[in-house]
């Protein structure tokens, strides 16, 4: 898979990026830049920037000068933030807990990239923390919570892993398929009602960014909704999953 950069208006670039899973399969990963109104950049999440791409956003940041900060939204995709730093020295450097832990090479911000001090900081975009399940879990195998993050002004959703469209639904330009994660039942916290947390959550969220034109995900590219498909496709697979996760 090519690296590849799209504008997709507004000051907001999806980065598409390759992740071999396995040695064999590529999965795909991804990065977004984006521009506040200063003037300045922040990046979501780290990827090493390589070739035609990271010329195009050196063009674009003053050679790297006017990026203030990289969020990285995923506790799990950690795997280029050292380069990451080192490329972008000048920027600070928000995470989870883990990161800290994973990369302490890193000079990371005290203010973990959930807090509500970097919500504050940010105010062109949305944040949403999955309610009902670990942000953290304690296996390592589960990744199905990820701070996720909407741009109103290009109607960007970006999400890492949470929510997925199946590759056998991309090319559907009519209302692609949205999916749960593999593993948000196994994410799910040891308490009561976990499950309807996590569905209301999803639910609200719909409706709230139901706008959305643009689905950014981790390991599903990037896809396009027509009016009101987000908000349908997002409100069919909670109901499809609601009766498994409200059982646990």
């Amino acid at each position: 898979m090519n690296d590849e950069i799209y504008d997709l208006g507004h000051g907001f670039w999806s980065i598409r990026g390759s992740f071999i899973k396995n040695g064999i399969l590529d999965i795909g990963v991804q990065s977004a830049l984006i521009k506040l109104a200063s003037g300045r950049f922040i990046f979501l999440d780290s990827y090493t920037l390589t070739g035609d791409i990271h010329q195009k956003v050196m063009y674009l940041t003053n050679d790297g000068h006017d990026v203030e900060a990289v969020l990285n939204v995923h506790p799990f995709h950690t795997i280029h933030c050292a380069q990451m730093a080192q490329d972008f020295p000048q920027a600070t450097f928000y995470g989870s807990s883990r990161h800290h832990k994973q990369i302490p090479s890193v000079s990371w911000a005290d203010d973990l990239v959930e807090s509500d001090a970097v919500t504050e900081r940010y105010a062109e975009l949305d944040f949403s923390l999955p309610k009902g399940i670990y942000y953290i879990s304690p296996n390592d195998a589960v990744h199905a919570s990820s701070l996720l993050v909407y741009h109103a002004a290009s109607q960007s959703i970006y999400v890492d892993d949470t929510f997925e469209i199946p590759p056998s639904k991309l090319f559907n330009a009519v209302q692609p398929n949205l999916g749960l994660h593999p593993t948000t039942k196994q994410a799910l916290r040891d308490e009561p009602n976990a499950g309807k947390q996590y569905c209301d959550w999803a639910t609200e969220l719909a409706h709230k960014w139901r706008d959305t034109r643009y689905f950014c995900g981790a390991h599903s590219g990037l896809v396009e909704f027509g009016e009101s498909s987000f908000e349908a496709a997002l409100l069919s697979a909670i109901e499809n999953a609601r009766s498994e996760l409200q059982s646990s």
